[in-house]
């Protein structure tokens, strides 16, 4: 009993001391794995490897910039106003009795427009020019009663006194001949304001009073009259606008270097329009600056043969203050903001991205003047810029940018 419990504890133990040699084993053939594969890991070939490919280098669109001669200039907003502009009144009261126009159309100068009933200033005209005639006859027997009062007198057959008499009572008939006269004149003054005509050629807007309204006129220009028409000139029109005390000083110094009297044209857009193909002949600039706004006022005269422009609609509109001078232009989206500085890319020799930092100036019909950091011989990075790493390969492609005029 006791060497078949002796047997059993043996092979127990057995077994265990197999167990620990394979555990040992499997551990040293690990350890060996890795070593291994550490020291023998630089030997393995590249083509042995799972590595991702290399992206190839981004494309982007580029251009030389445009060489253009540029002048320097102030974009400003103007408004039309009308160089004539006339409210048609009444200078005498009465019945309207005609209209003679269509609303909104282009009258000539001369043309009739409004009809007044002149009956009651027929009545006085035909009154005054009777008294002008009873004065004339009374004038005609005074001047018979001098002359023959003065033959008297000569012959010895007539008094002093009644030659003076006859003289004066002379004179006075004169007297109320000429205040005849001037009273006709004075109802053929009023008869004539029963028509009111256009006093030059424009458009007329609509009529403010009705066939068979009374109206009230007068000739004092503060008396209350009938405001009937509004007509403003269309053949052309002035161009208002306001510029900023510096904009001011910069203008004049460019205006006294040329010759003639404010010299200038100014070219301008009208509100639906993105190029600046219409002109004007700047010709008026006030002589004091505005205290309360800081600007000035100045004024065009432009053309509208074709009744395009309409007074009180808008403008922009340009104005040279420095002479044309070379310059060099891009998109405005090729240039960068760089804090307080702005940069443009641009790529040599090896398409490599180089920046560089230039001095901008104003806009040109979507395209921004660089003043300075660029040449002419520079390819500028124009589309593609999210792309485009300083420092990286790029893939460029020619895009031509749109020519303009200055």
């Amino acid at each position: 009993m006791l060497d078949a419990n002796s047997d059993a504890t043996a092979a127990r133990q057995k077994v265990r001391a197999s167990y620990r040699s394979k555990i040992w084993t499997a551990s040293l053939i690990a350890i060996a794995a890795v070593i291994g594969g550490v020291a023998y890991g630089p030997y393995i070939l590249p083509g042995e490897t799972d590595a991702a490919p290399v992206p190839p280098p981004p494309r982007v669109s580029v251009s030389a910039p445009i060489h253009l001669d540029i002048s320097k200039r102030l974009t400003l907003l103007g408004q039309f106003s009308p160089t004539q502009e006339v409210e048609l009144r009444a200078q005498v009261g009465g019945i309207l009795t005609r209209i003679c126009f269509k609303d909104g159309e282009i009258v000539q100068e001369g043309d009739l427009l409004f009809q007044i009933d002149p009956t009651p200033y027929l009545i006085r005209f035909s009154e005054a020019s009777a008294a002008l005639a009873n004065a004339r006859t009374r004038l005609e027997l005074a001047n018979v009663e001098r002359t023959r009062a003065d033959s008297l007198q000569k012959n010895g057959g007539g008094t002093t006194q009644n030659a003076d008499q006859k003289a004066a009572e002379q004179r006075a008939a004169q007297a109320a001949v000429d205040s005849a006269q001037a009273n006709v004149l004075d109802a053929q003054f009023d008869l004539d304001r029963t028509r009111i005509f256009a006093p030059f050629t424009g458009r007329i807007g609509t009529h403010l009073v009705s066939e068979g309204n009374l109206i009230s006129g007068s000739r004092n220009a503060t008396s209350p009259t009938t405001l009937l028409a509004r007509i403003v000139s269309t053949e052309s029109l002035f161009l208002n606008f306001d510029m900023s005390e510096n904009d001011y000083l910069a203008f004049q110094r460019e205006r006294q270097k040329q010759t003639g009297p404010l010299a200038g044209k100014v070219k301008f857009a009208l509100a639906d329009e993105k190029s600046f193909d219409h002109i004007g002949t700047l010709d008026f600039v006030d002589n004091v600056l505005d205290r309360s706004s800081g600007t000035i006022h100045a004024r065009a005269t432009v053309a509208n043969a074709d009744g395009l422009l309409t007074p009180g609609g808008f403008a922009r509109l340009r104005i040279a203050i420095a002479p044309a001078a070379p310059a060099l232009l891009v998109p405005d989206a090729a240039v960068l903001p760089d804090q307080s500085e702005h940069l443009v890319l641009t790529i040599d020799r090896n398409n490599i991205v180089t920046p560089k930092q230039v001095e901008i100036g104003d806009m040109r019909e979507g395209l921004r003047v660089i003043r300075s950091g660029l040449e002419r011989t520079d390819i500028v990075i124009i589309d593609g810029l999210p792309s485009a790493r300083v420092g990286s390969v790029v893939a460029p492609h020619d895009k031509q940018i749109p020519p303009i005029s200055d």
